[in-house]
């Protein structure tokens, strides 16, 4: 009794260790089952990474910047802002780190494109059933506070190494904040503009797609620029499980203790995310300000 009373009772080690068994047997199981059927459905997304990556790495260098650029400015309408993309790739190709570059920007498209096309119905499914979204809030709390490695376990149970795992990976960790951002821009919609459009005779498809998605748009583009700085995040750690692009120098540097590695690919992440972050939140404000005008 005195034991029960100072120590936590818990599962003695042998059935500890029978259930930890259980599961990774169940799981083993289920991807040799069905491993080759669910990596199959995957070949489109994994050829679309591969071209556009091939791409990115083919074209001239001055093509690329000048596109970057280009979406920078029509996005943000800022040009010092495009100036500094460009600035920004220049110093990148210089010190030889374009070719890492364009493939952590390949999957990091791709991956925003997912995340996007789950994230958006997703969250427009939440704003419009309250049971819907009891529903997908605890499962988007595990999303996001999960560890990362963990996401990288089942996914390699189940594809192995390569692109594929790693963009799975990716996608599930960095989609949670578009769903979020979604549900809660279009619920904040004041419901005087609402009754306003039903009083014209405005339809349900016409509403939403007419005026809850358009002025939820600042807050969706908020959304979008969580997704892509989480992805960004997680393309490092995918390098753990055969990720090429700015993760695999900088594990390359940790392992062998090479500081001027892991500092220039670290700083190159950071140039990516901070590009990412100001051209998603300027151009989420001239939305805004263009509503309001």
């Amino acid at each position: 009794m005195t034991d029960w009373v100072l120590n936590f009772p818990t599962l003695d080690i042998a059935t500890l260790r029978a259930v930890h068994k259980s599961i990774d047997a169940a799981y083993k199981t289920f991807s040799r089952n069905y491993g080759d059927a669910i990596e199959s459905a995957f070949d489109p997304l994994l050829w679309l990474l591969i071209k556009f990556e091939w791409i990115l790495l083919n074209a001239p260098w001055w093509v690329i910047v000048l596109a970057i650029a280009g979406i920078c400015y029509s996005a943000s309408r800022r040009v010092r802002l495009s100036l500094g993309v460009i600035v920004a790739f220049l110093i990148i190709g210089v010190l030889g780190m374009w070719e890492d570059t364009m493939r952590t920007l390949a999957i990091i498209f791709v991956a925003t494109l997912i995340a996007i096309a789950i994230g958006i119905p997703l969250g427009i499914a939440m704003s419009r059933s309250d049971r819907m979204q009891s529903f997908m809030t605890p499962i988007l709390d595990v999303m996001q506070t999960m560890p990362i490695f963990v996401y990288l376990i089942p996914v390699v149970m189940l594809f192995g190494l390569g692109k594929i795992p790693g963009l799975i990976a990716v996608v599930i960790y960095a989609v949670p904040p578009v769903i979020r951002l979604t549900n809660l821009g279009i619920r904040l919609v004041d419901q005087e503009v609402l009754e306003a459009a039903d009083a014209f005779g405005a339809g349900t498809w016409r509403r939403l797609f007419g005026v809850q998605l358009p002025l939820a748009l600042p807050n969706i583009m908020a959304g979008v620029n969580q997704t892509i700085m989480m992805a960004l995040s997680m393309v490092v750690i995918a390098s753990m499980i055969g990720v090429k692009g700015l993760g695999m120098p900088v594990l390359q540097a940790v392992t062998n203790q090479y500081f001027a590695l892991g500092l220039f690919n670290g700083a190159a992440v950071v140039g990516l995310a901070i590009v990412f972050d100001r051209v998603t939140q300027s151009y989420g404000r001239r939305i805004q300000a263009q509503r309001q005008s």
